[in-house]
């Protein structure tokens, strides 16, 4: 098999992007020549990635929300296809999760015989079951990161290989709570709580506010408090505006990034509920989970949701073990309180440690090494 390899990736947004550069970092040890391409962002680029377009271009979450941008996802999609049946034909094409921008664009790709790998099952088990037919034409092999997801694709003849998740691997099983707050200037007996708007604009919009709002309420309760804010750079200077209207001073800091090494830090997480749920839950991290959309693309969402969870953390458990709170039950008042509620539960608090560490060692496997070994067998066709 010739050293050189061509991949290429599309992976939507931050979280895509991160497990993009983790998967990346595996497979270029495998192919140390390897030369990828498409679309991503700065995790991906720092394992040699060329983008064609950044990943932001694809962060929309919401049916109406995807209709103010459908234009122009529409033709970044049939340029990159064009691209890649053209003069850049890859060995491979991986879609990073991304499922309603991936999923039809592997399939054109396959259909002209080039090998597709969908890497992060779409939550067919969560959401929109319908989705399980247009997996089977799209992808030739599944890359999943829950145990369950495999079974579950084989009973539609879709093969699948369970590789674990990626960030359990990066995320310590014992953080360093004490060397995470020395690098963000706050002392170890500080009370630090983490603010997560989420990393998506939509959802800044929806829930940032709410979130400030919460920890004014917080701060009045507990004065003493401290809060980390990290944010993407695209919407860092919307975030410290809505920050800073919110009068909270000096207890708030806003941070460039830094997502771990805020959650490592705090001692609970306000948080939008979406992969970083997962992340705080690899940190161990007791958190209120918050989602607010466009009401539409929420009453359509909600028809096809078939569990009664929406946080990853309480889906991957099987059980409510942190609060949830959407649209407009996600209130400052109820987002403040649920907060408090666990600041003043250290038996809870422990109980739920140990639920997420018991999840962290089923979801630590060497993804890099199966995700490539799964690869290499479809490259092998």
């Amino acid at each position: 098999m010739p050293a050189t390899k061509r991949f290429a990736l599309v992976a939507g947004e931050t979280s895509g992007d991160l497990l993009a550069g983790l998967l990346l970092g595996g497979v270029r040890q495998r192919w140390p020549d390897l030369k990828s391409f498409g679309i991503g962002g700065p995790q991906m680029a720092a394992q040699g990635f060329e983008a064609w377009w950044p990943s932001e271009k694809l962060a929309v979450r919401g049916y109406v929300e995807v209709l103010r941008h459908y234009r122009e996802i529409v033709g970044i999609r049939t340029q990159l296809q064009q691209r890649l049946l053209g003069s850049t034909r890859p060995d491979v094409f991986i879609g990073v999760d991304a499922p309603d921008f991936n999923l039809d664009l592997e399939a054109n790709l396959k259909a002209q015989g080039v090998p597709t790998v969908h890497f992060v099952c779409p939550s067919v088990w969560a959401w929109r079951a319908d989705r399980v037919e247009k997996i089977r034409r799209s992808a030739d092999h599944v890359l999943c990161i829950f145990p369950f997801e495999p079974e579950l694709l084989a009973q539609h003849g879709i093969a699948a290989t369970y590789v674990g998740h990626p960030l359990a691997s990066v995320i310590p099983m014992e953080p360093d709570r004490a060397a995470a707050r020395a690098t963000l200037g706050l002392r170890d007996e500080d009370t630090v709580v983490a603010i997560l708007p989420g990393s998506r604009a939509s959802e800044v919009q929806y829930l940032a506010q709410v979130f400030f709002q919460a920890a004014a309420m917080l701060q009045r309760a507990r004065p003493g408090l401290r809060f980390v804010v990290p944010a993407v750079p695209a919407l860092r200077e919307r975030i410290t505006s809505l920050a800073r209207a919110a009068g909270l001073g000096d207890a708030l800091q806003v941070l460039s990034g830094q997502s771990h090494t805020a959650l490592t830090a705090c001692n609970v997480t306000l948080i939008a509920s979406g992969t970083a749920t997962l992340e705080a839950a690899l940190f161990k991290r007791p958190m209120v989970i918050a989602y607010n959309m466009n009401w539409l693309s929420w009453q359509i969402m909600r028809r096809k949701q078939l569990q009664p969870w929406v946080g990853l953390p309480n889906i991957l458990c099987g059980d409510f073990v942190v609060p949830e709170y959407l649209q407009e039950a996600a209130s400052p008042q109820a987002l403040s309180q649920a907060v408090l509620a666990w600041l003043d539960a250290p038996d809870r608090i422990t109980a739920l440690e140990q639920r997420f560490t018991t999840l962290h060692h089923t979801l630590r496997r060497d993804t890099a090494q199966l995700a490539t070994d799964a690869i290499e067998q479809v490259l092998e066709g």
